[in-house]
């Protein structure tokens, strides 16, 4: 990114609902240059800052993965005035990305082991790119067994139900899909993420977790965690929802000395014991 304040122009390629609330869309947007295309360079748990003109722009998540060429994928929830006027938008319309932003998911220091995916609600947007890009034919030899963790409030509110079905498909990974509670027609678990994770009793040896969701399924998470035995440099957590301007510059993002979107959003626990706990 040549210049960290002047977004990409886009073009929406597609526009898909993915809850029956319709309070969360995906955005495939496709670059309007080749070279911006080429310059667009992430990594799984990286994001970027949507731009539309005359409202503003925020910080998402991006949900797709490199491994799925030059076409962006955002899952957006209708929250304040940016994202409730992208929803208003159509395929065909401009707007602009500028990014990508943050460090992302260090994949590539940890291969061979496994890989223990917990994820709440919408954040799973980063963690879909994760694994996505493990899956993928140059990457899943590189990596061990994968438990994918993920939990929302009801059936309706789950995103990507058909890939994660596809996903249980592969050789090696297992999807654990739960809901708060038991729901009409629903035939997976029941029960909160931290419970989930509790009866998976993932092992610590060789492996790595990657965590994001809500603050309070962090915070219930971690116990679950340490009872098992996980070390603070085993379990990496993304704080994408402090998320802010992206480069350090409003100062509003801080944990401690440290800023979400310039330092993180992916901290090892590591690295957040040695911050006031504020995330």
């Amino acid at each position: 990114m040549l210049n960290p304040y002047l977004p990409y122009p886009v073009r929406i390629a597609e526009v898909r609902t993915e809850t029956e609330d319709k309070t969360l869309r995906t955005y495939a947007l496709d670059f309007l240059h080749e070279r911006d295309a080429a310059a667009f360079a992430y990594r799984p748990g990286q994001f970027a800052e949507l731009s539309v003109a005359g409202a503003g722009e925020v910080p998402i998540g991006i949900a797709s993965s490199p491994t799925e060429g030059t076409r962006l994928l955002f899952t957006v929830f209708r929250a304040g005035t940016v994202t409730s006027r992208l929803h208003q938008m159509r395929e065909g319309d401009l707007m602009g990305v500028r990014g990508p932003l943050g460090n992302g998911f260090p994949l590539q220091s940890h291969e061979g082991k496994n890989i223990l995916i917990v994820a709440g609600g919408y954040a799973v947007t980063t963690l879909r790119s994760v694994m996505v890009w493990l899956q993928h034919p140059q990457n899943r030899s590189r990596f061990g067994e994968v438990d994918f963790v993920y939990g929302a409030r009801t059936p309706g509110m789950l995103l990507y139900r058909d890939e994660m079905n596809a996903w249980s498909q592969t050789a090696g990974v297992r999807c654990h899909i739960t809901v708060d509670r038991e729901a009409p027609g629903w035939t997976g678990l029941t029960g909160f993420v931290p419970a989930v994770v509790e009866q998976l009793a993932p092992d610590p040896h060789n492996a790595i977790a990657l965590v994001c969701g809500p603050p309070a399924m962090i915070r219930f998470t971690q116990p679950v965690l340490d009872a098992r035995g996980w070390q603070g440099d085993q379990i990496f957590l993304s704080l994408e929802n402090r998320m802010k301007c992206g480069i350090g510059i409003c100062g509003r993002c801080n944990v401690g000395h440290q800023y979400v979107c310039k330092d993180g959003p992916v901290f090892s626990k590591a690295e957040l014991d040695l911050l006031p706990a504020e995330y």
